[in-house]
């Protein structure tokens, strides 16, 4: 279940008090990196000739590592309130990321696992199902009349219908457990192919305060079977590597009214950014 809960013991019923939250002047900024790595093994080491290597080399698939760096836009932020009157990030409502034209995802053979078990259970009721070790990322949350980073932990899990479930965890200063979903669509645009659209629900802390955002995230997505002799990959580069590298683009979204756990009170933002992954070494 989605917890967000603060140490009361310590708090008490402590209100927040200030300025309501607030867009940012400006949208805020994020770089981003990826590459392709060699696939973890369940049990630790990596596959051998997985990673970037190209299937007409001798590639056997690749997962994707990908670092994000969330950085606020100058002026009043988020959230801004007598006690922070800069404010901070908006609330990460969603995450595309586009992949080059000729990578391929194969979902057949993986086991799957629902968001609602992860939800109920947590990772323990998943453990067939995982699609990548622990990643990491960095919140800021509201706590008391404060606003202060929250640590977590990311982990990706195969979903019904080809998806992914991202399983985000944090325990100091704010207990967080919840679910992001992804889904792979063709994106239509040139130079990429698919593209993996992650939506975030809106996390609370503090009744009243502002919701929790993002400032980083690091995760490592890929995962293989074997079959016999044979392995079968996850995900599989594209057979040629463009001049510069191959071609990504992520989109963020933060903000938006879309209902439910996912009604965030500010108009939606979304910022792109661009980046060439490394070819394979020759």
């Amino acid at each position: 279940m989605r917890r967000a809960s603060t140490c009361l013991a310590l708090l008490g019923c402590l209100a927040v008090l200030g300025l309501p939250a607030a867009a940012s002047a400006a949208p805020p900024t994020f770089t981003f990196k990826a590459k392709a790595v060699p696939i973890p093994k369940p049990g630790g080491g990596t596959y051998p000739h997985t990673g970037n290597i190209l299937p007409s080399k001798g590639g056997l698939g690749a997962a994707l590592e990908a670092n994000f760096v969330i950085t606020k836009a100058p002026g009043v932020g988020y959230g801004a309130t007598a006690q922070n009157p800069e404010g901070g990030i908006p609330p990460l409502a969603a995450v595309n990321f586009f992949l080059p034209a000729g990578a391929k995802i194969n979902s057949t053979g993986f086991p799957t696992c629902t968001e609602a078990v992860l939800k109920n259970t947590g990772p323990t009721g998943c453990t067939k199902a995982v699609a990548s070790p622990k990643g990491n990322a960095l919140g800021e949350v509201t706590f008391g009349a404060e606003r202060v980073p929250e640590p977590a932990t990311l982990q990706a899990f195969f979903g019904p219908n080809k998806g992914l479930l991202f399983y985000i965890q944090g325990n100091s200063p704010v207990s967080l457990e919840f679910v992001a979903q992804g889904t792979y669509v063709n994106s239509g645009v040139a130079p990429y192919g698919l593209e993996l659209k992650s939506t975030v629900p809106a996390i609370a802390t503090v009744p009243g305060a502002a919701l929790a955002s993002t400032k980083t995230i690091n995760v490592k997505v890929g995962a293989a079977i074997k079959k016999g002799k044979k392995l079968i990959s996850y995900g599989t580069l594209p057979t040629k590597c463009p001049k510069g590298g191959f071609p990504v683009k992520a989109e963020l979204i933060f903000g938006g009214s879309y209902g439910g756990e996912r009604e965030f009170g500010i108009p939606a933002e979304t910022v792109t950014q661009t980046y060439k992954a490394p070819c394979p070494p020759k």
